[in-house]
């Protein structure tokens, strides 16, 4: 790194995001935003970096904001360095790291920036703190903070109702539900308090997530929309977080952070010379929502943790799960599904849970069955398996398959006999004694004996069955944390969620030929720390084929298409447009084909591998796509719903009709359409063509519920 004397006024990318500083007179450094400054930039620009420490408050304004806090002001500029983002190109400086020191405390923090790819107007940050001559313990450090939100995307003295506020809730098995709503509705009005030099009303409209499901009640991502520009954002945690938007002197902060003290009884004691590095996040700056969206899927892509086969070739994968086993797998009846998954097309069959119970759903304690919590040990069950599993993971690779096995490697059922086996410090604990959730104990990663369990476990089942793919789901959520003292319980979650992170990255190099799908009860872990580590993430548990396709058309704005898993599960009872229906559904992202294959008729089953032929036949385009919504996100009811992937000179499109809409939508199309084309399914019924001056897609379907996907070709 080279260092210079002075911070510049400015810094950044040309066509990229431009941080902007200022300095105190007392030698304090202020982020005034992000691009063109606004009049008030001044004024509402923040501290690098917000820090709360034990026993102290705010300097500024009391209340549950996690901005203005005495450290974070107390910060003083030390200098700064430039780090080129490309070794071999020392003329592309794409990462600024800034050191402050805290006079008082002694806690150094260093703020890190680093821009995206040229032409990716992203900036992703984090903080590194490291205590002086003393002893510290921070209650709260923001990955990103930043003012003049407001004057940056245009809205002015009216961003109350200008600034559009949008975030997911993220409920089981109904995920990625995005709304929004004016930041005024959220809880932030204008309350005309700044002439009067106050800062403004002392509230904030706050998502936050407690534990080890990140996305259980709120995706950790969202976007501000404003009258000129969509600053969108994203914390890249796999565990406890928190986001908030505050108005500060007639203008708007956002402030983006892993878990504190007061939302996540989070804290860090810092010994002299310790350091501590928060949660990276990751803002995007551009004109509008499809745009600042496509930023963030392409900065997805390139923080991958390294290119994996798997996003070359997009396997399709069947899984004996989903309406079909749910649970309960036998050689006798995994047999005929290894037969019917081949012959629809599939390219993985993976044995989902119970292959390992041996009381064949027998009930434990509390009514759950015995697959439930009595897994830990991960031996195949002789009374399902009478040849041994080898003979059903045979028959997969027979079939010109490749074998795979579902697990939940994080926990051990209660009445496991791994659960004596294991040491107590290899598990979480609260107050001495060992936690439970739901009939499981959660292994602490940190701990060897714990890491040593799941690498031995892992490293027997694929030698032994030759495995190329593993679901490792993980289906509670233990809680705010464990015991970690001198630290808070919060803490030692952060830290498990690390070593967990660590433990996946140590399995692929073991295993480079392993494909991985990541799974916490479907959605609920639906992090991009958990996507960079992973190939593919289950998008849902949903059960409903028509409740499925606002899953599947929202789940791009969060998931990148080659990583986002979607159900398809066709039933016997289904007619040919049910069938398609279910099978678009899955195909502009990575295809799980579940249901009673085997069941299916001649004309079901060609209907199916017809699906998985179109899917071949494009699917390499999908790792380069990037999201668009044409008829705007979905709603949970909408009746029409449109998914659309650009890719240079090709679109494509998913739409589907459900019950009680018309037989026909105009579907809008960005300039340059030129030719349109039906991938599946290739019914005769219904229509689909350009209108006059290829500005829309006209789409009637005759009967509900209906799908088509379709290729549009366009211009360049």
């Amino acid at each position: 790194m080279s260092e210079a004397v002075v911070l510049p006024e400015s810094w950044g990318g040309p066509g990229g995001i431009t941080l902007h500083f200022a300095r105190t007179s007392g030698g304090q450094v202020l982020l005034g935003g992000l691009g063109a400054l606004g009049d008030g930039a001044a004024r509402a620009a923040l501290p690098l970096v917000e820090v709360a420490l034990a026993g102290e408050g705010s300097s500024g304004a009391s209340g549950k904001r996690h901005v203005d806090g005495a450290a974070g002001r107390r910060l003083r500029y030390v200098r700064h360095e430039v780090d080129p983002g490309q070794p071999h190109d020392p003329a592309d400086p794409r990462h600024l790291v800034v050191h402050l020191t805290d006079p008082e405390s002694r806690l150094r923090v260093a703020a890190h920036y680093l821009l995206g790819d040229p032409g990716v107007p992203t900036l992703r940050t984090w903080a590194e703190l490291r205590a002086g001559a003393r002893a510290v313990t921070v209650e709260r450090v923001s990955s990103f903070v930043c003012g003049g939100v407001a004057g940056l995307l245009g809205a002015g003295s009216a961003w109350e109702r200008e600034l559009r506020v949008w975030t997911a809730r993220n409920p089981w098995s109904g995920e990625y539900r995005f709304a929004g709503a004016p930041l005024g509705d959220l809880g932030v009005p204008d309350v005309g308090m700044t002439r009067f030099g106050q800062t403004g009303t002392k509230s904030r409209a706050a998502w936050t997530s407690c534990g080890a499901w990140p996305s259980s009640e709120w995706l950790p991502t969202g976007w501000v929309a404003g009258p000129t520009g969509v600053l969108a954002w994203q914390i890249e945690h796999n565990g406890s977080w928190h986001a908030e938007l505050g108005d500060r002197y007639d203008d708007v902060y956002l402030l983006l952070s892993g878990p504190a003290s007061r939302e996540h009884q989070w804290s860090v004691r810092l010994e002299p010379g310790e350091s501590f590095r928060t949660v990276p996040a990751t803002v995007a700056l551009a004109p509008d929502r499809e745009a600042a969206l496509g930023a963030l899927t392409r900065h997805r892509r390139a923080t991958r943790r390294r290119p994996h086969h798997d996003h070359r070739q997009l396997p399709v994968v069947f899984n004996d799960f989903m309406n079909c086993l749910m649970g309960d797998p036998t050689t006798e009846r995994l047999l005929p599904l290894i037969e019917a998954a081949a012959e629809t097309g599939a390219e993985v069959f993976c044995v989902d849970a119970g292959w390992y119970d041996e009381e064949r759903r027998g009930e434990g304690p509390g009514g759950v069955p015995g697959w439930w919590d009595g897994l830990g040990a991960w031996t195949p069950a002789r009374s399902r398996f009478p040849g041994g599993l080898a003979e059903v993971t045979d028959a997969i690779k027979a079939a010109g398959m490749v074998p795979g096995l579902w697990l939940e490697p994080e926990v051990v059922g209660v009445r496991s006999p791994v659960a004596d086996a294991l040491p107590e410090a290899a598990f979480f604990r609260r107050g001495g004694r060992r936690s439970a959730e739901w009939g499981r104990h959660q292994l602490d990663l940190r701990h060897p004996a714990a890491l040593a369990h799941l690498d031995s476990v892992v490293d027997r089942l694929v030698e032994e069955f030759g495995l190329g793919y593993l679901k490792l789901d993980y289906n509670i959520d233990i809680g705010a944390g464990n015991e970690s003292a001198p630290h808070g319980p919060g803490h030692g979650l952060l830290e498990h969620n690390r070593a967990h992170l660590r433990w996946l990255d140590g399995l692929l190099e073991r295993h480079p030929q392993l494909t991985i799908e990541g799974c916490a009860a479907g959605g609920m872990r639906t992090d991009h720390a958990t996507l960079a580590h992973v190939q593919l993430q289950s998008l849902t548990d949903q059960q409903d084929e028509l409740l499925l396709p606002p899953i599947a058309a929202a789940a791009p704005a969060a998931v990148p298409p080659e990583q986002g898993a979607m159900w398809a599960y066709p039933r016997p009872g289904h007619g040919p447009e049910e069938v398609a229906f279910c099978m678009v559904t899955a195909m502009l992202g990575r295809i799980q084909l579940s249901g009673r294959a085997d069941l299916l008729d001649a004309g079901q089953r060609a209907l199916v591998a017809a699906a998985v032929a179109a899917y071949r036949s494009y699917r390499t385009l999908l790792p380069q796509a990037v999201p668009r919504w044409p008829l705007g996100l979905p709603g949970w009811r909408d009746n029409w719903l449109a998914l659309a992937l650009d890719t240079p000179g090709t679109t494509l499109l998913a739409v589907w009709r459900r019950a009680g809409a018309p037989s026909a939508c105009v579907v809008p199309l960005p300039p340059g359409a030129e030719e349109v084309t039906t991938v599946y399914p290739g019914f005769p019924e219904g229509e689909v063509r350009l209108t006059p001056g290829g500005e829309g897609l006209h789409v009637t379907l005759p009967s509900a519920p209906a799908a088509r996907l379709v290729r549009v070709r366009t211009a360049g």
